[in-house]
């Protein structure tokens, strides 16, 4: 079961962290926001001075956050919902203005062996990594084809790039995902909106996967805040040399 519980850690880093960046810098939408990369990314887009949504289902945890940092604002929602998305991204422009960025970090998967992977336990991770990214990207992009310019940065995986014996629940999703975010870049680029993809291979560092496997030492994981600063730099490269697929891992990782 999920841990909605506050990360502590993550959360104090959030308060006494946050800064006003110099000038508006946009509005930026963030899926799946939980402890781990996900605020961390809402951190740093929100410390430049980016309007920041968050989306995920839980509103308690989003709202705390939201009271934490003025640049960041809770906007609960199933991104596995069409209506629900085109409801959202309605309430973000008229609260906060037309999308300069996305990233879609939501993500869902069940880690089992191929006999023993259900049809309704692949259908969700497809909903979440890869419909969600379609109703969210299109709502985006939208905004950012009539200004000729905008970002999408995925967060994907190891899973996208090849299919381990117990991944059959997650890794034809994130493949799935990898392939839309080519298509995606390919037909928006020459239109002026980056998409870049971002293979995390390790470990993010969190609460919940400290418990999970406490035998692993600081140098195992991936700390959140680099990610973020990774997202960040994608999201602002120069158009002369856009990245579309970067993987990022930890030192110690075998790969």
């Amino acid at each position: 079961m999920q841990d909605y519980r506050l990360d502590s850690a993550l959360l104090k880093d959030h308060i006494e962290g946050r800064r006003q960046g110099e000038g508006a810098m946009g509005v930026c939408v963030v899926t799946g926001v939980g402890p781990g990369n996900g605020i961390a990314i809402v951190n740093r887009f929100a410390r430049q001075g980016y309007q920041v949504a968050m989306l995920a289902r839980n509103t308690e945890r989003l709202q705390a956050w939201a009271d934490a940092e003025p640049n960041a604002h809770a906007f609960p929602t199933d991104i596995t919902s069409a209506e629900q998305i085109t409801e959202t991204f309605a309430a973000i422009r008229k609260q906060l203005g037309p999308v300069d960025v996305l990233v879609h970090n939501a993500g869902t998967g069940t880690f089992s062996s191929f006999v023993d992977t259900s049809p309704e336990q692949l259908n969700s991770a497809l909903e979440t990594n890869v419909f969600g990214l379609l109703y969210c990207g299109q709502e985006s992009v939208s905004d950012m084809l009539a200004k000729g310019s905008g970002a999408v940065i995925v967060t994907g995986a190891t899973a996208s790039l090849r299919g381990g014996a117990n991944f059959a629940g997650f890794a034809p999703a994130k493949a799935a995902q990898r392939s839309l975010c080519q298509s995606m870049a390919r037909s928006l680029g020459p239109q002026g909106v980056h998409v870049a993809y971002l293979i995390i291979d390790g470990i993010i560092d969190s609460e919940r996967t400290r418990r999970m496997i406490p035998a692993k030492t600081d140098d195992d994981f991936i700390n959140p805040k680099a990610i973020a600063d990774v997202v960040y730099q994608l999201a602002h490269q120069d158009k002369s040399c856009w990245t579309f697929e970067l993987d990022i891992r930890p030192y110690t990782e075998n790969w």
